[in-house]
């Protein structure tokens, strides 16, 4: 028998996001070796339209998965969306037509706000979110505090963490941090350029870090590189190069440029937001700092410039952390066992079996510093 079909929502393959890394690697990864999985482009990431071409766009898209659910004998339905109003409304579309045509949905939510807080102040749209949330055949969250929050929220829902992995293959060649207390400390960041990702802080911590014992210019235009965006082998390099990561983020979800830094052996300094701290442990693998606080980044810059054999030892434990835990390898094999309760097919095959989904009933169950910053600016 055929395998069963289940059609991946996303960006386009080219686009530079979070989203886009997670289908890539899905749509690389064992996962289609029991799955028919094909892609189905939705947003604008990746895509060059103008005003009336998006508009048109959103009009037909979800025509146009109607359609291929539909020809393609679609079993199941994989949205991959964020708790943020833009990609809320657009998706919710491919959801009502997705179960409108039999299809099972798993509906996986890249952070954003947490669903109490979303419509907060707004009961009306609160009890129609709540309503929504329920629709869905499974909701996959990255984090834990998402899991307790989603769960108090939708209490009938079926909903599981499934966190982020990455191919961990590209970064075992890079390594391990010998830092030495003769040169300046490296620090990178990859990433959005804006600041809600923490790059004001960031920065205002490199300046402080003068104060705290850490030769740092007060003026550290000189010390501070823009490489822009890097992928693959630049990527690499580009780590293999740095002591430190900073990811001084407000919100996250589980990012992807946490994962590849630990799986080079780069220790953290990142703010406990979103799948942070289910990832990395305070002094174990680089240092959790308040949010919005660049004296506390001077502070963890100061205490590891003081102390380099540390920040070798966190090298170690963050490559076995990521290589234990976050691979691509676990993340299709959880994505195999949930796409094949919902389908209804057998694990091993994929193909039909008669081994059906019970969300309903799961869920009542239930010193110097130089800084490089990379990134797409925006």
């Amino acid at each position: 028998m055929n395998p069963a079909v289940v059609l991946l929502l996303g960006p386009h393959r080219d686009a530079i996001s979070g989203v886009s890394t997670h289908v890539n690697l899905l749509l690389d990864s064992t996962l289609t070796e029991d799955f028919e999985v094909v892609h189905f482009q939705v947003g604008s990431e990746g895509r060059h339209e103008s005003a009336i071409g998006r508009w048109l766009r959103v009009l037909f898209s979800p025509l146009a998965l109607a359609a291929t659910i539909v020809f393609r004998h679609v079993s199941l339905v994989h949205v991959n969306t964020s708790l943020n109003p833009r990609a809320y409304w657009r998706d919710l579309a491919y959801l009502f037509v997705a179960k409108a045509l039999g299809a099972r949905v798993l509906y996986q939510v890249h952070g954003g706000e947490l669903p109490a807080r979303f419509f907060a102040g707004r009961p009306i749209l609160t009890a129609f979110l709540r309503w929504t949330l329920e629709r869905p055949d499974l909701v996959v969250v990255l984090a834990q505090c998402e899991l307790a929050a989603y769960r108090a929220f939708v209490p009938r829902q079926t909903i599981v963490v499934v966190p982020n992995g990455i191919d961990c293959r590209p970064f075992a060649a890079v390594p391990m941090v010998q830092s030495h207390r003769d040169y300046p400390l490296q620090l990178v960041y990859i990433g959005r350029v804006h600041r809600e990702k923490g790059l004001y802080e960031a920065l205002q911590g490199v300046r402080l870090a003068r104060e705290l014992g850490v030769d740092a210019r007060v003026g550290i235009l000189a010390r501070v590189c823009f490489v822009g965006s890097v992928h693959g082998e630049d990527k690499v390099k580009l780590l293999a190069g740095a002591d430190l990561m900073l990811l001084p983020s407000y919100a996250e979800g589980l990012p992807y440029a946490l994962l590849e830094s630990m799986a080079a052996g780069v220790p953290v300094i990142a703010t406990p937001v979103g799948a942070i701290p289910d990832v990395m442990s305070d002094g174990i693998h680089g240092f959790l700092v308040p949010v919005r606080s660049g004296r506390a980044i001077a502070e963890a810059l100061a205490a590891l410039a003081c102390d380099r054999e540390r920040i070798s030892w966190m090298s170690r434990a963050c490559r076995r952390r990521i290589g234990a835990a976050f691979s691509v390898e676990r993340v299709a094999r959880d994505f195999s066992l949930h796409y094949a309760r919902l389908c209804g097919v057998s694990f091993e095959t994929g193909v039909a079996g008669s081994h059906p989904y019970a969300p309903r009933e799961a869920a009542a169950r239930a010193p110097r510093t130089t800084a490089r910053f990379a990134g797409r600016r925006g």
